[in-house]
């Protein structure tokens, strides 16, 4: 079947600044080819000072939805008329969906993290987590898990807003769940080696590693790192950091955040057409290097 726009396309996208970069617009549109859908995803560059004037047009023109990259995520939450319960614990949208003119804010981050542990075969439902890391990435993780019932989860900061921010997340997180969540500083090494030692999973859900710095380690202490470890970084570029090299040669098993950037947009694309996304494809072609 050819591709081709026509009266009846229907429009997604991507808001977001810079948004030239991003691999979603070729991975939604292949997606569309494959199942011959008549649907478009575009990029628009669209920072905070226009994303309500961006959004109110794209209603008024019937969008069925779109992604939101930073720094839009935030706001956004003001900009929907729902609220999925992982976007109103954490207070941020990735994935817009328009009914009829309702916008449904969803984050599917943390849905793309869960189904690429999963998908290892890795079963870390019941188990408790170490988290590295508070911001974006990390409080997606930390709210899917916690909502997946994973059992424990100790989270490291900094003292930065992000700590603060995770102190209120965590506190709605223990209304909504029976997940035990504990929120430490980067203060006591042995702290953090004790709550990794009765892991069984090792998050890195920060920036540290990622190109170009990628002498850069979170961990200082390789004795950390244990066989029956699971040892995942949200980073992707590149593709195994310092972080994850260590992990291997202690015979960890590892994986980066390249699955789960495929399974978030998996999961936004299945919200708004009902169908699942030919994933094997999707990877094969952008995924694989």
């Amino acid at each position: 079947m050819a591709y081709e726009i026509t009266g009846h396309t229907v429009l997604t996208g991507l808001l977001g600044s810079p948004v030239a970069h991003s691999i979603s617009p070729m991975m939604h549109n292949e997606a569309f080819r494959q199942l011959e859908l008549d649907y478009a995803y575009l990029a628009f560059d669209v920072g905070t000072d226009n994303l309500k004037t961006a959004v109110d047009g794209l209603k008024v023109m019937g969008v069925r939805g779109f992604n939101l990259t930073m720094p839009d995520k935030n706001l956004m939450c003001s900009l929907v008329d729902k609220l999925s319960p992982a976007s109103e614990i954490g207070g941020a949208v990735n994935t817009v969906v328009n009914d009829n003119g309702v916008l449904t804010g969803y984050t599917t981050d943390g849905i793309g993290f869960m189904r690429a542990v999963s998908e290892t075969g890795v079963d870390i439902i019941d188990k408790k987590m170490t988290l590295l890391g508070a911001g974006g990435a990390a409080a997606a993780i930390l709210i899917q898990a916690a909502l997946d019932k994973v059992a424990e989860i100790s989270v490291f900061n900094i003292r930065d807003e992000f700590f603060t921010r995770a102190e209120k997340t965590i506190e709605k997180l223990h209304e909504k769940t029976d997940c035990k969540i504990n929120l430490y500083d980067f203060s006591d090494p042995e702290v953090l080696k004790k709550e990794i030692a009765e892991s069984a999973i090792l998050v890195n859900g920060t920036s540290i590693g990622m190109a170009p710095k990628t002498d850069r380690c979170i961990i200082t202490d390789d004795s950390v790192f244990r066989k029956d470890l699971f040892v995942f970084d949200v980073i992707y570029n590149p593709e195994e950091t310092l972080f994850l090299k260590k992990a291997k040669a202690a015979g960890c098993q590892t994986l980066n955040g390249l699955n789960m950037l495929l399974y978030q947009g998996a999961a936004s694309f299945e919200l708004w057409t009902g169908k699942e996304m030919p994933v094997d494809i999707i990877k094969e072609k952008y995924f694989s290097r």
